[in-house]
């Protein structure tokens, strides 16, 4: 085999003038060259990003809660060139959520697949009605949050929050309450908290469930329930017509729009924050830089206008949480929503 040296000496023919001296530099500057390609190697080899299409799962059909974030996040991420690949939007409804779960973590560890969430992957584990807890996926973001109010018809004899407090004190069987979509989901706990946070038996309560929070509204409306718990947004049309008035929301602080009125529970000497949050979450088999790709992808979504204006026409708050502080966060609510859940699945 002939020596490199030549090959070298033609690139590098100041350095080899010198004779061992000089093949020594030599040596040192062709080592030094190799290990910065390795480096550079290194470092694009621990970059990853989609080289396919992107599947975004909703855990609702057409139309429902997660659905509309879902094409959302699709329509801005390929309006703004921010995902460069397809960007899929597959509605996996059924089992309160419990079967989005499964189809996603069926997925592996490929990263291109992600959800859209809410607390009811939590409540359902708490509930026993999922194997699927927080645990047992990758968190990514939370997105916003969406807070409950509790409203009744305007020509309610409750006038305030103060008068449905009496009323929870006094009795609180004389309470009929309609919720969405399920015993001891979000609707359902805003309002277990807000009488025990009053002193009140919860439990005793006469409380409904719908399908929908448009049916407990027009329940409401109706004459047939005192109050509805229900999102911010689905109340805040029924506000602005003069139908519904909301006695309180379950939020840190007051909204704005429609429903800048309204005051919030701690307001009232109820000290309870209720959001029935969006989350993203990816299969568990998901590794750190496919989490870290995701993490600049959603944080880049949320800084949109687009996005900004959405959260804001729908009445949700922008506090959205990366994946480090999202697990946090997922690990937090479900210690908090545990107990409370476990009573009202007892009743």
């Amino acid at each position: 085999m002939q020596p490199a040296w030549p090959m070298v000496c033609a690139r590098l023919p100041d350095q080899c003038m010198g004779g061992m001296y000089g093949m020594t530099r030599v040596l040192v500057i062709v080592v030094a060259l190799c290990c910065s390609g390795l480096a550079s190697w290194s470092q694009a080899a621990d970059k990853w990003a989609p080289e396919r299409f992107v599947e975004i799962v909703a855990g609702s059909g057409a139309g429902g809660a997660q659905d509309r974030t879902a094409r959302t996040m699709q329509k801005i991420w390929l309006e703004r060139k921010i995902i460069t690949v397809p960007v899929n939007v597959s509605n996996k409804p059924g089992g309160g959520g419990t079967l989005s779960l499964a189809y996603l973590n069926q997925q592996g560890g490929e990263g291109r697949h992600i959800a859209v969430g809410s607390p009811s992957f939590l409540l359902n584990h708490i509930a026993g009605t999922s194997q699927v807890s927080h645990t047992d996926i990758t968190p990514l973001a939370r997105l916003f949050g969406e807070y409950i109010v509790i409203a009744v018809r305007t020509d309610s004899p409750l006038k305030s929050g103060a008068d449905l407090v009496r009323r929870l004190k006094a009795d609180p069987s004389t309470v009929s309450a309609a919720v969405a979509t399920a015993r001891g989901g979000m609707q359902h706990i805003a309002v277990a908290r807000l009488a025990k946070a009053v002193g009140a038996d919860f439990r005793k309560m006469r409380v409904v469930v719908f399908n929908s929070g448009g049916e407990s509204i027009s329940q409401v409306l109706g004459g047939h329930i005192d109050v509805v718990a229900t999102a911010a947004a689905n109340a805040a049309p029924h506000v602005a017509n003069g139908q519904l008035r909301i006695l309180g929301i379950a939020a840190p602080q007051r909204m704005t729009g429609a429903l800048a009125d309204a005051p919030t529970w701690k307001e009232q000497g109820a000290d309870i924050v209720v959001s029935n949050w969006r989350a993203v979450i990816g299969p568990k088999a998901m590794n750190a830089a496919q989490i870290a790709w995701w993490d600049q992808a959603l944080q880049a979504l949320v800084n949109t206008a687009e996005w900004k204006a959405d959260v804001q026409s729908n009445y949700w708050v922008s506090n959205y949480l990366g994946s480090t502080e999202s697990k946090a966060y997922f690990a937090a609510q479900y210690d908090e929503m545990r107990d409370v859940v476990r009573e009202l699945m007892a009743k």
